[in-house]
């Protein structure tokens, strides 16, 4: 299950959530972990927008973790993750230059990755590639973290290409492509 956050400081250039930046409703905490209930889920992604820009993301992960969820924080990465619970698995968007926000990311955020976390590079074309490929060496993510992946921005990279990359380079990585786009209408929400 998702649970998606209004707003996000970040304009990323293939940002597909745009409706995130400002649509949604103003909700209690107790509205938000009433609703998780009653669906039988015991996996639950906080996701955005930025979900770290809100202060009550922090009780909510704490509630849900309280519920016996598997919480997963999805956060663009310039946003500091040094209060999100240890049980949290915090999934790291670090942004390459093709989302335009690059300059944004708080490098010190890949310091506080548990081995239980993920990294996650959006790749527009071979120059993020080879960003992402420097990162995840200058970093060791492969071996810090539980999984790092690449993911195409649907529609401007072709799947394939990015994994002749990846497999040329014998690189240590997932690539990641979003389904819900593949499977339904790529604009489709809720899905």
């Amino acid at each position: 299950m998702f649970v998606r956050l209004t707003a996000c400081d970040l304009r990323c250039s293939w940002c597909d959530t745009a409706y995130a930046f400002h649509e949604g409703a103003k909700r209690q905490l107790s509205s938000v972990l009433d609703a998780v209930d009653e669906y039988d889920c015991g996996l639950v992604e906080v996701t955005g927008g930025e979900p770290l820009l809100q202060e009550d993301v922090y009780p909510l992960m704490h509630g849900l973790l309280e519920r016996g969820k598997t919480v997963l924080l999805e956060t663009g990465g310039h946003r500091n993750t040094a209060r999100v619970p240890d049980r949290v698995v915090t999934i790291l968007d670090v942004k390459c230059p093709g989302s335009g926000e690059a300059e944004h990311m708080d490098w010190t955020n890949l310091d506080r990755l548990r081995p239980h976390d993920e990294v996650k590079f959006v790749v527009k074309d071979r120059a993020d590639y080879e960003y992402a490929r420097d990162v995840i060496a200058r970093y060791d993510l492969s071996t810090r973290v539980a999984a790092v992946h690449l993911s195409p921005v649907h529609g401007v990279l072709d799947p394939r290409t990015l994994s002749e990359w990846v497999l040329a380079d014998n690189l240590p990585v997932r690539v990641q492509l979003q389904l819900h786009k593949y499977i339904w209408d790529a604009h489709a929400r809720g899905v």
